[in-house]
């Protein structure tokens, strides 16, 4: 096996047609991922998810998803070829749900950008051999991994074919040109800053902020 090959799952039942002919499996299986390490890990993956989409709400070409399988076999097969990361987006394609992203049924495309989530079992691999098959295979411009426990947080960007380390801004962010976003750490969660370093809310906060300008106008919110 080489140094880029990845996950392989038992081969798969051929189905036979009625004119005898076998036919591959079914194109549209579900995700196979494991569970996320710990209930940071859950809370972070959802943030990220949650916060992306309410900022991104009017916008229908892109797709994110968290701890979903993408298959990528040259040779269109689901039982070989195939990786989780723990959160990734894609661009310039259709918003709808998918039980996976399978790479050929979506004209080539591979995420724009992923973060990995660290944690004691998976660091190793997510800093050596998915970040060589996300560099050299997927060819995912931005590339991040954070923990959510000891908060180590890096980033990468794709230039000329490698990946180089996307420097700090002076708060400890790193810039996403993908999503022309920040991404950095507050209250010890990954989070996202738009250009003018704002941070990008959740729903949840959006109404606080929201609740706290209707009280500083001498409004009670909770009577609006």
């Amino acid at each position: 096996m080489s140094a880029l090959t990845t996950e392989t799952l038992p081969p798969q039942p051929e189905q036979a047609s009625a004119n005898g002919i076998i036919l591959p499996p079914p194109g549209d299986l579900y995700s196979d991922e494991p569970p996320l390490e710990s209930y940071q890990h859950l809370q972070q993956l959802i943030l990220l998810l949650k916060c992306l989409d309410w900022l991104w709400k009017d916008r229908t070409d892109y797709f994110s998803a968290g701890n979903l399988t993408v298959y990528y076999s040259a040779r269109k097969l689901k039982s070989e070829d195939f990786r989780g990361p723990d959160f990734f987006v894609v661009l310039d394609t259709e918003k709808r749900p998918r039980k996976s992203w399978t790479v050929w049924e979506e004209g080539g495309k591979y995420p724009n950008l992923i973060v990995e989530l660290l944690s004691d079992s998976t660091a190793k691999i997510d800093r050596e051999l998915k970040k060589q098959i996300y560099q050299d295979i997927f060819r995912t411009p931005d590339y991040f991994w954070f923990d959510p426990h000891s908060l180590e947080f890096e980033g990468f960007h794709l230039v000329d074919g490698t990946y180089q380390p996307i420097p700090l801004t002076e708060q400890g962010w790193r810039w996403s040109q993908q999503l022309g976003l920040y991404l950095g750490i507050h209250q010890n969660q990954l989070r996202f800053f738009n250009a003018e370093r704002q941070l990008v809310p959740t729903p949840e906060e959006r109404n606080e902020i929201l609740a706290a300008k209707l009280r500083a106008l001498g409004v009670d919110p909770d009577t609006v």
